[in-house]
């Protein structure tokens, strides 16, 4: 009976003894060694494919649309009727106009061989005259008007999308036409504000775009807007695609703007920093250890001074340790 209370007792204290080593022990951490390549910073940004030349067609009034050419795709010179709208109620008003303008010219001829026989006046002749040429003024107005009817080709070139159909009702400002030149084709990518003083125009670019996955495409900033967007913080720019591009007009692509290149740098994880500091393995000690960063990227950071080649960096940054700490590699 003795004996068995005995090992019933010591069970506890086997059971504490486990979690006090357990809890007691070094932690484990990953270490990696850093590596040369090369860094690069880059400037990100989306943006969406255009032609270099292009321009949109949309109605300056709502009316229905009566006439559609089916163009979609085939060329086009300036000037070409692209669409007509309803105007059957301004060409009634114009038609009214002339109607008045050769009653008053009349009026006005008659006027006028009165006054040469003196018995009309000179002022009853100026009056006519007024009457008739503000008569004319409203023709011409109206047949301006009546030009804003017939939508056209501002510019020769390809009708590289075409909206709306005969019967809707065309809103003002919808584009219902996009007329340009295929090729050359460009991006146009916003960037902001605190990324533009690092673009210039020349510098490569990377472009990465749904439609390829597997294909890393390039391109090279054109032209950079003087003025900026004070609301979206953003300023345009335009990257030029080469003509072999597989990209094509409206893709929405991912841009990254190659600022500068370091070419075989050191490089550790980002994940393994903290400001300017790291932990490298001494043995199975964690020491903190500053460093001077260069380039950062999102996975590797380009490392210039406090770092050597032969250091073990522990990685992901330990925020639980502190320098000094004994540390335990964690195998496999």
């Amino acid at each position: 009976m003795k004996t068995s209370r005995l090992l019933f007792l010591g069970i506890p204290l086997l059971a504490a003894g486990a979690a006090y080593w357990y809890f007691s022990r070094p932690p484990e951490v990953v270490v990696v060694p850093p590596k040369r390549g090369d860094a690069a910073e880059i400037v990100y940004a989306t943006g969406v494919v255009e032609p270099r030349t292009w321009a949109k067609v949309a109605p300056l009034l709502r009316e229905r649309i009566v006439e559609l050419c089916n163009c979609e795709g085939e060329s086009v010179e300036r000037g070409a009727v692209l669409a007509r709208l309803d105007s059957r109620q301004p060409e009634a008003t114009l038609a009214e106009l002339k109607a008045r303008q050769k009653l008053t010219a009349a009026d006005y001829d008659r006027i006028a061989a009165l006054v040469e026989r003196k018995v009309a006046s000179d002022q009853a002749l100026d009056r006519a005259r007024s009457e008739l040429g503000q008569v004319q003024a409203l023709i011409a107005g109206q047949e301006t008007r009546l030009e804003s009817y017939v939508l056209r080709a501002p510019m020769s070139g390809v009708v590289l999308r075409q909206d709306g159909e005969v019967g809707e009702v065309a809103e003002p400002g919808t584009v219902l036409f996009w007329v340009g030149e295929p090729k050359p084709l460009q991006i146009e990518a916003d960037v902001n504000e605190e990324d533009i003083p690092r673009v210039a125009v020349g510098q490569r670019a990377v472009i990465k775009a749904d439609a390829f996955p597997d294909q890393v495409l390039e391109a090279k900033v054109d032209s950079i807007t003087p003025k900026g967007d004070p609301v979206a913080k953003t300023y345009r720019v335009h990257l030029a695609l080469p003509d072999d591009t597989p990209l094509r007009i409206g893709m929405t692509v991912e841009v990254n703007v190659i600022v500068r290149v370091s070419s075989g740098a050191l490089l550790v994880p980002t994940n393994a920093l903290r400001g300017g500091s790291l932990f490298v393995l001494d043995g199975d000690v964690a020491r903190k250890r500053d460093v001077k960063i260069g380039i950062r990227g999102a996975s590797n950071t380009q490392i210039q001074t406090g770092l050597a080649d032969s250091d073990r960096v522990i990685a992901p940054y330990p925020d639980a340790l502190t320098d000094g700490t004994k540390v335990v590699e964690k195998r496999g």
